[in-house]
């Protein structure tokens, strides 16, 4: 033996325990990764009772698994939706206990159209725009039918829980045209089923339905995938027969459902769309009967009696006609005296009020009304304003008392009517803005009618000397030269040859007019 062992390679190496290196490689993922932006598509969703969500990214070759706290979840921006190509940010973390990476998404963006949701939304835009979603062609489904073709597949709890609630409502005739719900066999299957129910004759040895129910349990968007075939949704589209969709889940969404006459949110549900309560419904026809009867009987006794009282308190017609031809010989008699007393108080009073017009009290009349018409203008906009929003909360704070399901077509009507009331606000609040502007043009007029320069129009003139007004014979023979203002312009006399020049702007303080 060697005084000096040789080392075997490899033996002076620390150890470490599982943690220390699940922990170091956890640091080393969120220190150098840090925030990051991955671009994928959305695989599974799952939302956990605890409120947080985890799903999956992935590409052609890999699968990232993701995660957002219950307190992130708000904040995401959008709630991702399986097919959907997404760019999520976050932080890269790792879990130490399972040596599993993932990323903590806080912000999820859309990037694009996943394969199958971009071939989907191709699907429903080319549909829209052929008119096979317009509502009017939708058919009314009806209210208690003979026989009801359910298109199902015979496996699973869809076609029991139809017929189970079909039995308790209101038991009918049920024809099953067994298909294959998912696979490359489910679209032509359904689609052959429709036109198959649709192809029976009425009279039959096999009886025509009166009602059409397509039914599936829920899945993916590859299992429901059948449903969103271009000749599902024709078949549905061209169907005589009223036909009710009732795929997947209350969240599923596919083709058959824009084209149907009505979506069902479960396949329960559509039974329950499709007949009835048969108590229910017996109960209520007697309880209809028994109303009609009575007020039917009770409207003719009341009636009779109306009729016969209002037949006894009638006058005679002559007694109709008397008082009222009296009336009218003693109005003929005074309104001739009437309108001659009229005109004249009118006339005095016109007379009173032209002698109290002034300029000035024009003018100020003028200001204070500009001055009231510019505060009622700037206080207009904010009353409506505070008058639209004190309505929209209490109208607001009504509806959040009851169930808007119930109430919704109460609540279009309770909008119509604030928007009616803010449209008339808004139209008192214009004419009055009108008046005012009128009233004020009015005024002005009337300021220009009563003006200087009206009395010049009328054949009158103002006499002028070293620019005073001259009042006085006295004063005009005195005076070296005179400008006399005619309502075209002034002429100056006197002193030279009388030239004629401009009006002068300024009215006369005081003066003569001849």
């Amino acid at each position: 033996m060697d005084l000096i062992d040789s080392p075997e390679p490899g033996s002076n190496t620390p150890e470490f325990t599982v943690s220390e290196v699940a922990g170091s490689v956890k640091k080393l993922i969120e220190t150098e990764l840090g925030w990051v932006r991955i671009k994928g598509e959305v695989g599974r969703v799952v939302i956990a009772r605890s409120g947080h969500m985890y799903f999956d990214l992935k590409d052609d070759r890999s699968v990232l698994s993701c995660m957002t706290w219950k307190g992130q979840v708000s904040a995401l921006g959008m709630v991702p939706e399986e097919g959907m190509e997404v760019v999520a940010e976050g932080k890269m973390t790792a879990s130490g206990f399972q040596s599993k990476f993932a990323l903590n998404a806080q912000r999820i963006a859309v990037a694009g159209e996943g394969a199958l949701m971009a071939l989907l939304e191709k699907r429903k835009k080319q549909l829209a725009s052929e008119g096979l979603f317009d509502e009017t062609l939708k058919q009314p489904l009806p209210y208690l039918p003979d026989v009801i073709g359910v298109v199902t597949s015979l496996q699973g709890a869809v076609i029991r829980d139809i017929l189970h609630r079909l039995r308790d409502r209101f038991p009918r005739k049920v024809l099953i045209w067994p298909v294959a719900v998912q696979g490359a066999a489910c679209a032509p299957e359904v689609a052959r089923a429709i036109a198959g129910f649709n192809a029976l004759r009425p009279g039959g040895s096999m009886p025509r339905p009166d009602l059409l129910i397509v039914a599936r349990g829920g899945g993916s968007v590859e299992d429901l995938w059948g449903f969103n075939e271009e000749i599902v949704a024709r078949a549905a589209a061209a169907s005589d027969i009223p036909l009710i969709s009732a795929v997947g889940h209350e969240t599923d969404t596919t083709l058959i459902d824009f084209v149907s006459d009505r979506r069902a949110p479960t396949p329960t549900a559509a039974a329950e769309l499709a007949v009835p309560v048969r108590h229910e419904l017996a109960a209520w026809v007697e309880q209809a009967e028994a109303r009609m009867t009575t007020a039917l009987s009770g409207g003719l006794t009341r009636r009779a009696q109306r009729l016969r009282d209002v037949a006894r308190a009638l006058p005679r017609p002559t007694a109709l006609v008397e008082t009222p031809r009296q009336r009218l010989d003693l109005i003929g008699d005074r309104l001739g005296p009437a309108l001659m007393a009229g005109v004249q108080r009118r006339a005095v009073a016109l007379s009173q009020t032209s002698g109290g017009l002034r300029p000035s009290t024009l003018r100020r009349m003028i200001v204070d009304g500009q001055r009231r018409l510019d505060g009622l203008a700037a206080r207009l906009a904010p009353a409506l304003q505070r008058n639209i929003h004190a309505t929209t909360e209490r109208y607001v704070s009504r509806t959040a008392r009851f169930d808007v399901a119930r109430l919704g077509h109460d609540v279009q009507q309770r909008q119509q009517d604030l928007k009616q009331v803010v449209a008339r606000i808004t139209d008192a609040g214009s004419r009055r803005h009108t008046d005012l502007s009128r009233k004020v043009e009015a005024m002005d007029r009337l300021r220009m009618t009563l003006g200087y320069k009206a009395t010049l129009a009328r054949g009158f003139a103002i006499v002028r000397s070293d620019g005073g007004v001259v009042t006085t014979k006295k004063d005009a023979k005195a005076a070296q030269s005179l400008d006399i203002e005619f309502a075209d312009g002034v002429m100056s006399v006197g002193a030279g040859t009388a030239k004629p020049r401009k009006a002068a702007a300024k009215p006369p303080e005081q003066g003569s007019l001849f």
